[in-house]
């Protein structure tokens, strides 16, 4: 279950620089990071729309993996440290 927690730790990193990348209306900060280059290579268009589907494949893999592990944590024996007891009158 800890290797479920990294990886949506590693891929919320990715979705946090993915965005960042993304260009907006105003600019962004794609050309600080080499997105110029990009869009020379692959196109404007090419390059943003790779750039839009990576950024939704991420965040629904974020989701799904949030999904399985509170799935995972609801089906599990939490312990004796877990549970509070009801407290008598």
């Amino acid at each position: 279950m800890v290797i479920l927690t990294i990886i949506t730790a590693l891929i919320s990193l990715l979705l946090i620089g993915v965005v960042l990348i993304q260009n907006p209306k105003g600019g962004g900060v794609d050309a600080t990071f080499g997105g110029a280059a990009a869009n020379q290579a692959l196109g404007a268009a090419k390059s943003s729309d790779f750039i839009e589907k990576l950024t939704w494949y991420l965040a629904i893999a974020v989701l799904v993996l949030c999904i399985v592990i509170a799935a995972f944590y609801a089906g599990a024996d939490i312990g004796a440290g877990g549970e509070i007891p009801l407290q008598s009158q």
